[in-house]
């Protein structure tokens, strides 16, 4: 009697899941739990570090030597010129203002309502000849001037003579900056501040 009410409870009942199944649908819950409650929140906040605070920016070209080399990887802060406009010095990566796909990487020369000219192979600001030691050539455009516009800087690259720049396409408005760059993580040899 005892094996046919086993019997009779074995055909009612449902049969208890296999183990491999509850592993399965374990696994699965799993990887949506951390997908939900991990990966996407860190997902989230790297966009709004990427779109607020900072980014990373490779080099490209020779525009920046001796100061900066092609391949090297920058870290760009975009939080300061919320604050405070750009600083004569500062090398900014910027959208090319002539609509190109690239991002450049100049450095500001001359700020909002200054006179830029080149004259005997220097850079002068309102008539006075700019101290740049970070320059390894002298600096091309003789005789040509250009008058900074509100909300604009004038960038040039530090290699003068291998650098399209505000010499070509003008003074650049404040918005076509993306940040400064601030720091050099690649290569390891070269890890630190930026010049």
């Amino acid at each position: 009697m005892d094996e046919i009410t086993s019997q009779l409870t074995e055909a009612i009942e449902p049969a208890a899941t296999p183990p491999v199944q509850r592993r399965a649908r374990g696994l699965v819950g799993g990887a949506l739990r951390d997908l939900f409650g991990t990966i996407l929140p860190a997902v989230v906040i790297a966009l709004l570090i990427h779109v607020f605070l900072a980014q990373a920016t490779r080099v490209y070209g020779q525009s920046m030597e001796p100061n900066l080399h092609t391949d090297e990887r920058l870290v760009v802060e975009k939080l300061s010129y919320r604050f405070h406009g750009p600083r004569r010095g500062d090398i900014v990566v910027l959208h090319d203002p002539t609509g190109g796909p690239e991002l450049l990487i100049k450095r500001v020369v001359g700020l909002p309502g200054e006179r830029v000219t080149m004259s005997d192979g220097r850079v002068y600001i309102d008539g006075a000849p700019l101290g740049e030691p970070y320059l390894a050539q002298p600096t091309l455009g003789q005789g040509r001037s250009w008058l900074v516009p509100p909300l604009s800087v004038f960038v040039m690259g530090d290699n003068r003579g291998a650098s399209r720049d505000s010499r070509v396409f003008g003074p650049v408005p404040m918005e076509q900056l993306i940040g400064r760059a601030v720091f050099r993580y690649w290569p390891p040899d070269g890890v630190g501040v930026v010049p």
